[in-house]
């Protein structure tokens, strides 16, 4: 419910985010945890990475999120011949003017999805860094801020695909959350064979920019009590002592998993955090910025296996009187 004239109505965030799921889900079918994680990354500033086979819908929910949010939305087909300038643009000579003149590139959109992003080259590839961390885009020396809200979902290809590039750990570092669709249900598949044609009919925004902008510093206003914090530090140090791991998660990764549960908070329904939402996300923000041992990946170990290990194993806080931790485990 929105009121008249220039105020809006934020006393129920909760309600809005629940209308823009149900709204994305009517086009994504049965993937209602994934809708859920990608938008908390995007009311926290982050960006995700999509891991799966081709044809689950990676590219559709990109598309269906941006539409229903009402954000500027580019696509980068990510092919080995790729060239940073096809992403970041380029300063064109102008002759009526003998100047030069900034074509913006297709970064300059407030939802930008890098399909297949691990098809295209590291050189290529590392031309999003500076965009996903600074916000902005360096041409011919010339420094081009980027939209707000600003996000990028990439999709790409599991290890092993035919022509895939890995990418590397300072890009992975830069991703918020890797998120997973999977293959529907035999239920869910059957949905989507029978859905009517004009039920997948764009139906137009939900929210406006300035809405979703307003919920974004709500996310970052939701209360974090100091036992939560410590409790995100123990789980992030201890990454960084596990025999399996070569490398562990960074100061980065922490921030992330904070704001990353601020805006869980907020979806759902709460202005303050518990450690279960922390606990919640640890797989999506952690696991992808850790790197196995050789050794430990021929034992069969997998970086979300050794979150879940430490999720078994870090103490939880309890709730102390006076404190926001009332749902946390004991």
């Amino acid at each position: 419910m929105r009121p008249s004239g220039n105020g809006l109505l934020w006393d129920r965030p909760q309600a809005l985010l629940a209308n823009v799921m149900r709204r994305i889900e009517r086009i994504v079918i049965g993937k209602r945890h994934t809708i859920e994680q990608l938008l908390v990354a995007l009311l926290c500033g982050g960006h995700a990475l999509l891991e799966d086979v081709p044809g689950v819908g990676k590219t559709l929910l990109a598309k269906t999120t941006a539409r229903t949010l009402g954000c500027s939305f580019q696509r980068i087909q990510c092919t080995p011949d790729l060239m940073p300038s096809d992403i970041t643009g380029v300063a064109m000579y102008r002759r009526s003017t003998e100047t030069f003149e900034y074509r913006p590139g297709p970064i300059m959109a407030n939802i930008v999805l890098a399909d297949e992003l691990n098809r295209t080259s590291p050189k290529t590839q590392s031309a999003l860094l500076e965009a996903m961390e600074e916000r902005h885009v360096t041409v011919d020396g010339e420094t081009h801020p980027l939209p707000q809200p600003f996000m990028v979902i990439a999709t790409q290809n599991p290890s092993g695909f035919e022509g895939a590039y890995p990418l590397p750990e300072a890009q992975l570092d830069r991703f918020l959350l890797k998120l997973s669709l999977g293959y529907p249900t035999r239920e869910e598949e059957a949905a989507l064979l029978s859905r009517a044609p004009e039920a997948a009919a764009d139906p137009g925004p939900l929210l406006l920019l300035e809405e979703l902008r307003e919920l974004q510093r709500q996310a970052a206003a939701v209360h974090v009590d100091e036992p939560v914090k410590h409790y995100i530090v123990a789980l992030t140090q201890a990454t960084r002592d596990r025999p399996e791991l070569s490398l562990g998660a960074s100061p980065r990764a922490s921030l992330g998993l904070l704001r990353a549960s601020q805006a869980l908070a907020l979806l759902r329904g709460r202005t303050y955090v518990v450690p279960d939402d922390c606990r919640e996300l640890a797989v999506p923000v952690l696991a992808h910025r850790l790197a196995l041992r050789p050794e430990a990946s021929f034992a069969g170990h997998t970086a979300e296996g050794v979150v879940r290990l430490l999720l078994d194993a870090v103490p939880v806080p309890s709730a102390p009187a006076g404190s926001k931790l009332g749902g946390a485990r004991s």
